[in-house]
């Protein structure tokens, strides 16, 4: 029989110790090995983000582009024409407004739900985004995390700077949905 360290295979050896694959520091659970996550930090989502802005930014200007083009040759804002332009504008900032919340919420929900677990600048940086067991978002928790950036934006950006310094690097709407952001 090969020499094992007391309790690195078995779990024997001290009372209450638990199994530890050899080599790894990786817990051994009911015959699995749970490998020690590697948390995605601050700059990495940094970089994540503008990518994944410039491409939200992109898609919001294939759609509202069309609409902007029809304002423009329906002659609305012409000279001598003083209400033209100025009634316009609140259902243009009002279709903007709406393009953008709920485009960037199927973005961010469908694509950190599917099974890419991440959006396209998350990819990019090779990161993903895991439930607190590793496993894949569902759409609902995908969702809540989604919004909850609007509370770790409106104190200050605080929420996503927590990522910089708590032990699990998650901001605040990872917390608040139960999500870790892990390397592939």
């Amino acid at each position: 029989m090969p020499d094992i360290p007391d309790g690195a295979e078995t779990g024997g050896g001290n009372p209450g110790s638990q199994p530890i694959a050899p080599g790894t520091g990786a817990l051994i659970a009911a015959g699995r090995t749970s490998a020690p996550a590697d948390y995605a930090g601050f700059w990495n989502r940094v970089a994540a983000s503008i990518v994944d802005f410039i491409i939200t930014a992109v898609g919001s200007g294939l759609i509202l582009g069309p609409v902007f083009v029809f304002i423009v040759f329906s002659g609305a804002g012409r000279p001598g024409d003083p209400d033209g332009i100025q009634t316009l504008l609140p259902v243009i900032q009002g279709v903007s407004q709406l393009v953008s919340l709920v485009g960037g919420w199927l973005y961010f929900a469908l694509m950190e739900s599917s099974r890419f677990q991440g959006t396209l600048g998350k990819l990019a940086v090779q990161i993903k985004v895991t439930d607190m067991e590793g496993n894949r978002l569902t759409f609902g928790r995908a969702t809540g995390r989604h919004f909850g950036k609007i509370v770790s934006g409106m104190i200050l950006l605080i929420g996503y700077v927590m990522v910089a310094f708590t032990e699990k690097k998650q901001g605040l709407h990872d917390i608040m949905a139960g999500c870790l952001v892990v390397r592939k």
